[in-house]
């Protein structure tokens, strides 16, 4: 982690149906959107085709935006276990692809996005998404994954400049 350099991020919204994806670019305090979209998978196909979509749809993402972090959503434990296991599987894609290409892989909880992004651990998805929109005007999104990985990329770029500045004021 260079200081005084553009760092491009990605923010990855894992989902089995549609997995979002954000890039934003950070230069100190400055944001800037780069892309984002969604990633999904053929639902009346079997569980292992569609981890091979999103695998290979977010691995096509890698290769033309070439982030050099990666931030992933953590995975919420709800009533339904085998959504959530599903789910976990679709996360583990998420995480994959990006450890395959080499980068560091940062996981946030929900809660800690919605405050990195709209200052409080709870939220609706439209204050996440009229946030993004401020932070980035030129934000463009085609679902609410893809907005929501964008606000997964922000707050990978609050957290890795807390990271830097506690780093460089321990090397005083």
């Amino acid at each position: 982690m260079l200081q005084g350099r553009t760092i491009r991020i990605i923010g990855i919204d894992p989902g089995l149906r549609r997995t979002g994806w954000g890039v934003v670019e950070t230069l100190g305090n400055s944001l800037r959107f780069v892309a984002s979209g969604t990633v999904t998978s053929d639902n009346t196909l079997d569980l292992a085709s569609r981890l091979r979509q999103l695998h290979d749809g977010l691995q096509t993402v890698f290769h033309n935006f070439q982030p050099e972090e990666a931030a992933v959503e953590q995975t919420f434990v709800n009533k339904d276990a085998v959504a959530t296991l599903k789910l976990g599987q679709a996360r583990g894609i998420a995480m994959l692809v990006p450890a395959l290409a080499g980068l560091p892989v940062a996981e946030y909880a929900p809660n800690a996005v919605k405050k990195a992004v709209i200052g409080v651990g709870h939220g609706e998805k439209k204050q996440i998404h009229m946030m993004v929109k401020v932070l980035m005007p030129k934000a463009t999104f085609d679902t609410d994954d893809a907005a929501d990985a964008l606000a997964i990329a922000i707050c990978h770029t609050h957290h890795r400049q807390s990271a830097q500045a506690r780093a460089a004021f321990a090397g005083l």
